[in-house]
């Protein structure tokens, strides 16, 4: 379905990802025509150029995959990213703040993303929920609900555990209908990611976007 596919951002943040690969992946966001490619920043200028005069975006992580930078790295490395072409821009929050109870910082440090992206790239904070309690999942939605995040995302696939379909229910009722939610890691079909929308996400991240397109419907309709 191309609305599946729109709701996709198929990634590629292996440590060991070559140039070619990049291609390959721009390549296939550009026939499926997914809503972005996610990639590490040093890719960004590339997959910009791959991607010029088509719909599809290009989107980076910032502070990725551990979330401990200062709030001063993740604005400087916001910046960067856009100026090499990123329309996107998937955060992860100071977790270490977060669990040690110190709100002002995780909000600061959201803050400092979102300013950073204001009117030149949507922001997506990744909670990282597989190392959160209920509380602290809740807590991290509030918080980026209040510095302005674009989404929640629940994970960056380098964790203990990806996105759960009860995650997402409980992202989505804590952020309300007005805000995105991002459901990755571990989303690896077109089950999954059906029950993920089902739950209120309204991205998927995913590395299995081909595989997860073609479940859905044949290669005709695109």
């Amino acid at each position: 379905m191309k609305e599946i596919a729109r709701m996709i951002d198929h990634t590629l943040l292996k440590p060991e990802t070559t140039k070619e690969q990049i291609e390959k992946l721009c390549n296939e966001a550009k026939e499926y025509n997914f809503a972005s490619v996610c990639v590490n920043p040093t890719w960004v200028k590339y997959a910009s150029e791959l991607l010029q005069g088509t719909e599809v975006k290009v989107c980076t992580v910032i502070g990725f995959p551990l979330g401990a930078n200062t709030p001063e790295t993740k604005a400087f490395e916001t910046k960067n990213a856009i100026e090499n072409g990123a329309e996107e821009v998937d955060m992860v929050i100071n977790i270490g703040a977060l669990k040690s109870g110190n709100y002002d910082l995780v909000e600061e440090d959201i803050r400092a993303v979102v300013e950073a992206a204001k009117g030149k790239a949507l922001t997506k904070v990744i909670i990282e929920t597989s190392l959160l309690t209920e509380e602290e999942k809740v807590k991290a939605c509030e918080l980026s609900v209040k510095a302005g995040a674009d989404y929640v995302k629940t994970s960056t696939g380098f964790s203990t555990g990806g996105a759960t379909v009860e995650d997402v229910a409980l992202m989505r009722k804590t952020v309300g209908p007005d805000i995105g939610v991002k459901a990755s890691g571990g989303v690896r079909s077109a089950d999954d990611a059906e029950k993920m929308i089902e739950a209120g996400a309204t991205r998927i991240g995913a590395s299995s976007g081909v595989k997860i397109v073609q479940g859905l419907t044949s290669d005709a309709d695109y």
